[in-house]
């Protein structure tokens, strides 16, 4: 097992791996920003490294100081985290190169799957679902304009690096695609460096179901069932919960071992994410996220295993410690919310200084961030601040906890969204179950008027 290990990261996963590796005897090593000078995970992991000023670019994302700061503490392993340089290949590679464990998936598999038409015609050579669409990028507006149209209206033009909703335009009429097509190509340039873009047939009210996998050395390959996370406002998560409330055994079965069976073959290791649209009893494949995931307390919480733990003992060589029946069970429903740093009523970021901290508590709630009193949370970063998950014997009595933990969280000084998730759970079509990925943001403008 590893001595030391430095993690790439900030926030609450920093904070989340450092309990990891405490818990396992293992000592850490935070990097951060000037501006993270007095971040939580900074004080309570062992060793601590400034690489740079406040700009991920010049920090989060500085390859060059993050390998100087493992190389001066002697660590042998860093943990990307989520985010920044998590599926970064060339810095995969470059860990690797300099003796030191990556601890996620190889360089080429990280390569492999990060690009999204790559993936695609991966997976479904393996035998995967996937959305219709073009058999790669497409070169000019003109050409994917007549894919579109034998393909029929509405397709979605996305682009084949990234996520997170840049690159991706809805086009409903040929008139309108060379236009929407300019534009995904150019925001997938300025976001991914690569206006590469691809098309599919756009699904007008699916859900957003993932599968958690995880690969190890020794060719063993498991799936830890699903998560739901089509409560979404322009292509981001907010809620996320397992099991789905709509997928019957039989198809979480199907779908899950469909899912292993292609970690298997790809040869891949570590914790992953399979992610799929979900209509009318069909899925279609996505995408592969090649790290752990932001919802991964979800799993955590209905299946009792500590996902970041199995990774540390996977990059190790060591074989996964939940390959046979019986290495753990599903039990009862939980629930995950992000809480933003936002307005809950226009969306815009509210940054600065926390006067009152209180975490919920009480039986099936965790809370997991970074933030406590007197923090002062920079502008710098992603908006998110922490996340509450409850989990409870069935989905009702989960929706009960949610609320009711909800109303126990204090955060002043500065705007969350927590008002919103209150909203969310109080509708009747969450209560059912009954929502797809489009239903917020068309709650939302209802709200509005």
């Amino acid at each position: 097992m590893f001595k030391k290990v430095l993690i790439a990261n900030r926030g609450e996963i920093a904070l989340r791996i450092i309990r990891a590796c405490r818990e396992m005897g293992i000592r850490t090593v935070a990097v951060h920003s000037t501006a993270d000078a007095s971040a939580m995970a900074v004080r309570l992991a062992d060793e601590s490294v400034c690489i740079g000023p406040p700009a991920g670019r010049d920090s989060y994302l500085n390859i060059p100081s993050i390998l100087t700061a493992a190389a001066l503490t002697g660590a042998d392993a860093i943990h990307p985290g989520y985010g920044f340089l998590s599926e970064n290949a060339q810095f995969a590679r470059m860990v690797e190169e300099h003796g030191i464990t990556f601890i996620g998936p190889s360089a080429e598999l990280i390569e492999k799957m990060g690009d999204k038409v790559t993936a695609k015609q991966t997976v479904q050579a393996l035998g995967l679902p996937v959305v219709p669409g073009s058999e790669g990028g497409v070169a000019s507006g003109e050409e994917g304009k007549a894919i579109a149209i034998d393909m029929g209206f509405p397709v979605l033009i996305k682009a084949a690096s990234g996520g997170g909703g840049k690159g991706m335009q809805v086009v409903r009429a040929a008139d309108e695609f060379v236009e929407k097509y300019n534009t995904a190509r150019s925001e997938a340039k300025a976001n991914f460096g690569d206006d590469t873009v691809y098309i599919e047939k756009y699904l007008e009210a699916p859900r957003h179901i993932e599968i958690q996998v995880f690969g190890d050395t020794h060719g063993n390959a498991v799936h830890l069932g699903e998560r739901d996370c089509s409560i979404q406002r322009r292509h981001q998560k907010l809620v996320e919960e397992g099991p789905s409330p709509v997928l019957s055994d039989e198809e979480r079965e199907k779908i899950g071992s469909l899912a292993a069976e292609t970690v298997r073959k790809l040869g891949y290791t570590g914790a992953g994410t399979i992610e799929f649209l979900y209509e009318n009893g069909e899925f279609y494949f996505m995408e592969m996220n090649t790290r752990i995931q932001v919802e991964h307390p979800v799993t955590e919480m209905i299946t009792g295993v500590d996902l970041i733990a199995e990774q540390l003992r996977v990059a190790a060589g060591e074989k996964l410690s939940i390959v046979n029946k019986g290495d753990f069970r599903f039990r009862g429903h939980a629930i995950e919310i992000r809480i933003n740093a936002e307005d809950p009523d226009n969306f815009i970021p509210s940054p600065g200084t926390i006067a009152q901290f209180h975490a919920p508590g009480g039986l099936g709630v965790r809370f997991d961030s970074a933030i406590y009193g007197g923090y002062t949370i920079p502008p710098y970063y992603d908006s998110m601040i922490g996340k509450l998950i409850v989990h409870g014997r069935t989905r009702e009595e989960c929706i009960r906890r949610l609320q009711r933990a909800i109303r126990e969280t204090v955060v002043t000084g500065i705007k969350t969204t927590l008002p919103l998730h209150q909203w969310i759970l109080d509708q009747p079509e969450f209560k059912s179950g009954d929502y797809t990925i489009h239903w917020l943001e068309k709650k939302l403008a209802e709200k509005r008027g």
